[in-house]
């Protein structure tokens, strides 16, 4: 995957298309990304005897190819990799900058 954590995503389908917002979690096995903000789930947590009941709003994952990551120039681009000498380095198709 090229999304890595802590970058900047546009989500591009769903009932959240067009937010955006920060990568928190990424679940390699699964192709999916969980963005901050994004694809809000309802969680009810059951009481026990120190926390008394209560409805968790928590973060969904959602799929890599729902979500484009934006640039330096705040647009969402499409990610290559490339060698810079002997180190591999992530960049943005639409402008060919170096994203790290």
């Amino acid at each position: 995957m090229r999304i890595k954590k802590g970058d900047t995503v546009v989500v591009l389908t769903g009932k959240d298309k067009g937010k955006k917002g920060k990568v928190t979690r990424v679940i390699p096995d699964k192709d999916r990304v969980v963005v901050e903000g994004v694809n809000m789930q309802t969680k009810h947590q059951k009481q026990t005897r120190t926390a008394p009941a209560e409805i968790k709003h928590q973060e969904g994952p959602i799929h890599v190819s729902n979500v484009m990551l934006v640039d330096n120039e705040n647009n969402p681009t499409r990610v290559g990799v490339r060698m810079d000498g002997d180190k591999k380095v992530r960049y943005s198709k639409k402008s060919g900058n170096a994203i790290d």
